[in-house]
């Protein structure tokens, strides 16, 4: 399986890494399925945001992202998937995570897809914290609703 995991501490384009992992494949797939998530300009409460920090441990966060796609791609029967992720301080309208899968058919790659998306929103390890336009900032214990 063709695996590609990078963690950004910067602003990245996700189209261009896109672009990159799709002409390093061996082969193109006949199906391709991707989410593209950005940072949002207000918190779930409608409270404005300044930024969200992303912390993680390096080296284990690393880990775990790898064991999260390995095991989803397997029990989906995928042949690439593709994961970047921000770290750090994210402003509005920034990527944090661009997911890609790869398949034969579209199904299992829109399964798989969706199904490291909740993976990686759940048990991987980052802790987020957002910051209010207005100085404060509060540490979320949850994610947000689908």
């Amino acid at each position: 399986m063709n695996l590609r995991i990078d963690l950004h501490c910067h602003a990245f384009e996700p189209h261009t890494c896109l672009q990159q992992w799709q002409g390093s494949l061996p082969d193109q797939p006949a199906a391709e399925s991707m989410f593209l998530g950005r940072m949002r300009a207000a918190a779930t409460d409608g409270t404005p945001l300044q930024a969200l920090e992303l912390e993680h441990y390096p080296g284990m966060t690393e880990r775990q992202l790898h064991h999260l796609a390995s095991d989803c791609c397997a029990r989906h029967g995928v042949g690439s998937c593709l994961i970047q992720h921000r770290v750090g301080r994210v402003l509005p309208g920034e990527a944090i995570v661009l997911v890609a899968i790869g398949a034969d058919r579209r199904g299992p790659a829109q399964r798989c897809c969706q199904e490291l998306l909740e993976a990686l929103k759940h048990d991987a390890p980052f802790w987020k914290r957002e910051w209010r336009t207005d100085g404060t900032s509060a540490w979320l214990s949850g994610n947000t609703p689908l």
